[in-house]
């Protein structure tokens, strides 16, 4: 069998390996979105394919929408070359079960992959798609780092900087310049409104998407290159809209075990592949089975019927008090505090870093007892169960191959969100965060992993992170083995409110960090040493 157009005209194969196809014409919908293009899209990785692919596949089978989604990237264009454009956009969606079992589906709701690679191909057929009446809604899942237009040190990326000089007709870099030109497009032709859309797991994700998009703007708008006019249209929300949301579906990297299993039903061709840009992706995505999407109900150019599919549509506050709940909070945090522990104490799985007594302590440490006193309750989804879940079915889930290494991608440019709010409730509580267990024992695991040697001493290396290079060259000269090599060191890294949202000195914390990170390299077995110690005193 083989994953497309033409294989999928053997159904009976597909059901007879309990593969699900789509029951809807893959080709008609393909071109309805070429034609008519009205929910597009920008990063079109793991979690992009199975969440809202599957989305968009549940209203196409019950006759909700008749187009597909338009796939659009600006990162990683082996992407489209190596997984969409061979297999004709279809996906393999894998559920992962925790009681074993896999649940198989082709989605074939992804319609068309848009290299937006500086060629005039991209950059004509970006124009065709912002400037249609028939385009309601852009979704975005670029991670933190897509909407950065500057460094941990507040300056402006050299990219960034060509794309302000360069203009919204010139060739440009940047996720948020090209989407700021899509707007001008758009602008010029008919000024038809449209909802922008982040779903990252970033706080205020549609506050920090319109911050961006308005800066690139307003920078050209200085240049004389867009009007005064067009700042004033993008800047009023009942032209362009920002809604918030919170997404939330555990997507592992694909795992090769779930490959070799998928080709010993006959399946064709679904090794996973590792891109130039270490992007782990494969025909097939496999992810867990819970899923939450919620989003601001603000969409002024209409939408698809987002709430057949599961989705919760509902206010701005809402939305905000449910994303403070699982990233700053619940899910993200526990993650991010664990992830390197993981790398360091060479787990490989984040469900079997569940089942060490430490470390689950740790995760209790950071959730329930120091996370959930401060949690905003958002009404239409429990914290109390949400986190239930999570400890007891999602985190621990075998069959799930999330790796502490994934888990350690980007790690720098969520620690403001995943570390900081909760810091800073405790200020406003107590004046003092001074009392977190939790915090600190993260903020120094997360430091210790960036030294690339295990709790064995054994070398391994960093998952991928923009602030890598500098926070390496900061560390240069902490040796592994000599505690005393530890002096000043942290203070730049620990006081930068750019990464954690609040200078960690000021909130009571940094001290501690440093005393913690400093026991933690005092040769092998450290690591485990210094956290029994943290936690259990």
């Amino acid at each position: 069998m083989e994953l497309t157009i033409k294989g999928l005209q053997d159904r009976e194969a597909f059901e007879a390996a309990g593969i699900i196809t789509p029951a809807y014409d893959i080709e008609k919908c393909s071109e309805n979105a070429v034609r008519n293009p009205r929910w597009a899209h920008f990063g079109i990785g793991n979690i992009f394919r199975i969440f809202l692919g599957g989305i968009a596949d549940k209203l196409i089978e019950e006759g909700d929408m008749e187009e597909g989604i338009t796939c659009l990237e600006t990162f990683d264009f082996d992407v489209v070359d190596k997984i969409y454009k061979p297999f004709d956009n279809l996906v393999l969606a894998v559920t992962l079960h925790t009681d074993g079992r896999r649940t198989k589906r082709v989605l074939g709701s992804l319609s068309e992959a848009v290299k937006l690679d500086g060629n005039e191909k991209g950059k004509t057929r970006l124009k065709e798609i912002f400037v249609s009446k028939s385009l309601q809604m852009v979704s975005f899942t670029i991670t933190e780092k897509g909407y950065e237009l500057r460094n941990a040190e507040n300056i402006v990326f050299p990219f960034v900087l060509a794309d302000y000089e360069a203009g919204p007709d010139g060739k440009l870099n940047s996720a948020m310049s090209i989407v700021a030109s899509g707007l001008w497009n758009r602008y010029k032709e008919g000024k038809t409104p449209l909802a922008l859309v982040s779903m990252d797991n970033v706080s205020q994700n549609g506050k920090k998407l319109r911050e961006s998009v308005l800066e690139v703007i307003n920078e050209w708008n200085k240049r004389g290159f867009v009007q005064d006019d067009f700042v004033a249209w993008v800047s009023d929300e009942s032209n362009i809209s920002f809604p918030w949301s919170m997404i939330d579906k555990i997507t592992p990297r694909p795992s090769d075990e779930v490959a070799a299993d998928l080709e010993k039903e006959g399946i064709a061709n679904m090794k996973p592949v590792v891109t130039g840009k270490r992007t782990y992706i494969a025909p097939f995505v496999n992810a867990e089975g819970p899923q939450y999407l919620v989003i601001e109900d603000s969409f002024p150019n209409g939408r698809p019927s987002l709430e057949k599919a599961g989705v919760y549509m509902t206010d701005r506050e809402t939305v905000n008090a449910s994303e403070r709940m699982k990233v700053t909070v619940c899910l993200n945090p526990i993650h991010s505090a664990l992830g390197p522990y993981g790398v360091l104490l060479g787990i490989e799985r984040f469900s079997d870093v569940m089942k060490d007594p430490d470390l689950l302590e740790l995760a209790n440490i950071v959730g329930p007892k120091e996370g959930m006193p401060v949690v905003i309750d958002p009404k239409i989804i429990s914290p109390e169960a949400f986190m239930k879940e999570l400890m007891e079915d999602r985190f621990v889930n075998p069959y799930l191959p999330d790796t502490n290494q994934r888990l350690c991608t980007d790690i720098s440019q969520m620690l403001a969100v995943r570390f900081g709010v909760t810091t800073k409730a405790y200020m406003e509580k107590e004046g003092t965060a001074a009392g977190l267990k939790g915090v600190p024992l993260a903020v120094a695991g997360w430091l210790r992993y960036l030294l690339e040697i295990d709790d064995n001493g054994q070398r391994y290396e960093l998952a991928p992170d923009p602030a890598n290079e500098e926070l390496i060259k900061q560390l240069e000269s902490v040796k592994y083995g000599d505690p005393t090599s530890v002096s000043d060191q942290l203070f730049p890294i620990l006081s930068n409110e750019n990464y954690f949202g609040v200078d960690l000195y000021k909130a009571g914390l940094g001290d501690k960090v440093e005393e913690i990170f400093t026991e933690m390299i005092d040769g092998p077995g450290s690591v485990r040493r210094t956290l029994q110690k943290y936690i259990y005193n």
